[in-house]
């Protein structure tokens, strides 16, 4: 079994004790072979945490594959990983760390890296957006909607904050902020992303409040802008079946499942289409 980093640090200091002393030449070849064998030692166990962590990645990849199975209209994380680059204050390394924890769902781990990063480097906008991200995905929405708010405002064309922002409103059912923000991201048009969420997500905010035809445009326009935004044709089909248009709704989800029949939400399409087929509601 490997030492712990406890009796390797006891073993350096003790070496490092005696190398000191006055009797340490008569020592000599007994500490250089001890010294050998603590650096051999370290070395082997660095390569075995390596590999460690490798299959730790691997299971890190299992678990997205077992979340992506539980299908979420939360916004896809995007954003370039962040680049470290040399200041005093350490703040990159904080907001480098924040975006590796989020790619891996740890949204805990990384409202903490983040949080350290602001700590170091007030406002930095990059820690914000980023800290945002994480307790949006964590379903903190109000502290996620306070993070975005200070985003815009320093950045009132950052259209990825806006569509954020109409995420949460409308995970919030405040409905009239919601369409203000994502129509105001439509509006900005520079970032194709942003535009096809942002029509997807009024949508949603329509097909909410029974306004069927309406949320039925907007979802026709995410598959223009987006056909693999597979969800898009499963609210597509509930805003056609609550509007009594069974067969439009039954031929979108066979539409959906068509398009991507291993793609959760092409899953989701066909369980809906047995379920309205054998007599049941969506």
């Amino acid at each position: 079994m490997p030492e712990s980093p406890t009796s390797h640090r006891d073993r350096y200091q003790d070496l490092e004790r005696r190398l000191d002393a006055p009797t340490a030449g008569a020592e000599r070849d007994v500490l250089k072979r001890e010294i050998v064998g603590l650096f051999k030692a370290l070395e082997a166990e660095i390569a075995e945490l390596s590999a460690l962590k490798d299959d730790v990645k691997r299971l890190v990849d299992k678990w997205k594959a077992m979340a992506a199975a539980q299908p979420s209209n939360a916004p896809e994380f995007v954003g370039e990983k962040p680049v470290v680059h040399a200041d005093h204050i350490g703040a990159s390394t904080f907001v480098e760390k924040g975006w590796s924890l989020i790619s891996v769902a740890d949204y805990d781990g990384a409202e903490t890296a983040l949080r350290r990063a602001l700590q170091l480097s007030p406002g930095d906008p990059q820690a914000e957006s980023l800290l945002g991200w994480a307790m949006m995905l964590n379903e903190k929405y109000d502290d996620a909607l306070m993070s975005f708010q200070q985003v815009l405002m320093r950045e009132p064309a950052n259209a990825l904050a806006r569509i954020n922002v109409g995420y949460i409103c409308l995970k919030k059912r405040i409905f009239g902020e919601a369409i203000e923000h994502l129509s105001k991201a439509i509006r900005l048009d520079n970032d194709r992303k942003a535009s096809l969420y942002a029509h997807f997500y009024l949508g949603l905010v329509y097909l909410e409040r029974d306004m069927f035809e309406d949320a039925q445009t907007f979802f026709q326009k995410t598959l223009v802008l987006g056909p693999n935004l597979i969800q898009a044709y499963y609210e597509l089909g509930r805003a056609y079946w609550f509007n009594g248009q069974r067969d439009e709704a039954t031929q979108t989800w066979r539409d959906g499942y068509a398009a991507n029949k291993f793609n959760p939400w092409g899953k989701r399409c066909a369980e809906v289409l047995q379920t309205v087929e054998a007599g049941g509601e969506p």
